[in-house]
């Protein structure tokens, strides 16, 4: 009987495969929404936590200020005290790197470009998840003595020297010149937008004596060791930071000790939240297809009322016809599902890469689309198929 009935459905669907395919509109739409939709934010959340993370792991970043964004107050910067006084005094802690940031032109090659500048130490390389692709990093001596030599990011090297092996060069930083003695790997965009590799770096005391004038340090890096407890370690970091910036116990802090982890997880939280909420306003028109599907199958059930008839009078029961309408709904919904995930499963690919964000396939949106979408069949073809079934044989036959 499933399969006469199954047979009955995809005859009478055949039979007008335009107003099917325009029945099954709403389904597709919504089917392909839905899916794109929770995709990309998938591949979105994971490209945040990427780019994250190569800011660096178990990594703590101590910054002046009472509080992050706008209005959070100035603090007085760090020295280069307060660094040796965390490296040396906090267990738990495998490097620790002061960071100095300005921008500055950069000029090379007959050419200039604008650039982010950083002054800090080797241990930077490592603390901020950097690797060298060619050349090396910063000699002792040369962070001791302040030397003019510099590290630049690949957007740099690619604007400045082109394809061209930019070590032993020299880039003009504002009223110097430093030699070219490392090239960073590429990183590519950062979690905010930004550019990672369009970066120059000096040795700390190079950019504090000839780009910024002055000893004060913006930023600590801290990295902390596998085994760490990160609660522990941050506590006794703003501790030891109360007291050489002698604040009262009824002081608040000014300054801030972020954790790259919990960035990453309140950041990912946000980009599911926004996902969610699309996926739900997507969903709507699911119902809208629902509602077609329910209005198309009322009107068939009006032009084949006469052969409801003649079935019901030689024999069949309420039941088959009540089942051959529900049957030719659910199909009709299981197909705009189909098609649906293939288009979805295209613009997700098509516009991930226009995004430039990981394609995040997800078996379990698909599934669950696939089967909402011949629920909605059931539920919205219950109707026109019930009513199909309890018409009166003699009326149906009367039926011109």
């Amino acid at each position: 009987m499933w399969l006469n009935t199954l047979l009955l459905a995809l005859r009478e669907i055949r039979r007008n495969l335009l107003r099917s395919f325009l029945t099954m509109l709403g389904i597709v739409i919504g089917v392909s929404a839905v899916i794109t939709m929770v995709t990309l934010g998938k591949g979105a959340t994971r490209s945040v936590q990427a780019q994250i993370a190569s800011l660096g792991s178990n990594l703590l970043m101590v910054m002046p200020g009472q509080r992050l964004g706008p209005g959070g107050g100035g603090g007085p910067p760090f020295a280069a005290a307060d660094v040796e006084a965390i490296a040396s005094q906090i267990g738990g802690v495998r490097l620790v790197a002061p960071e100095v940031r300005s921008s500055a032109t950069l000029v090379a090659n007959g050419r200039n470009w604008s650039a982010q500048v950083t002054g800090s130490t080797q241990n930077w390389f490592s603390v901020a998840n950097w690797t060298i692709a060619s050349g090396r990093g910063f000699e002792p001596d040369e962070e001791r003595v302040g030397a003019a030599v510099c590290v630049i990011g690949a957007t740099v090297r690619k604007e400045l020297f082109g394809s061209a092996d930019p070590l032993g060069e020299q880039v003009r930083v504002k009223k110097f010149s430093c030699t070219v003695v490392g090239l960073l790997g590429s990183k590519g965009q950062g979690a905010m937008g930004n550019d990672q590799d369009n970066l120059l770096v000096l040795p700390l005391a190079t950019m504090q004596r000839r780009v910024v004038g002055h000893t004060r340090i913006n930023t600590i890096l801290v990295s902390m060791n596998e085994s760490a407890d990160t609660d522990r370690l941050k506590a006794s970091l703003e501790q030891l930071m109360r007291e050489r910036r002698k604040l009262a116990d009824a002081d608040d802090n000014n300054f801030n000790v972020l954790d790259t982890r919990q960035i990453a997880d309140t950041m990912s939280g946000t980009t599911q939240i926004m996902t969610m909420l699309l996926g739900a306003v997507a969903a709507v028109s699911l119902v809208v297809g629902g509602i077609g599907i329910m209005n198309i199958m009322l009107v068939s059930v009006t032009e084949r009322t006469r052969e409801i008839g003649v079935r019901l009078a030689i024999g069949a029961l309420e039941r088959e016809v009540l089942l051959q309408f529900l049957v030719e709904a659910v199909v009709l919904a299981a197909l705009g599902g189909l098609i649906g995930i293939a288009l979805a499963t295209v613009a997700s690919i098509a516009l991930a890469r226009l995004m430039q964000i990981p394609y995040a396939f997800d078996a379990s949106i698909n599934l669950l689309a696939f089967a909402f979408s011949a629920a909605i069949g059931v539920v919205f073809g219950y109707f026109p198929a019930r009513r199909a079934a309890r018409l009166d044989p003699i009326e149906a036959l009367r039926h011109e």
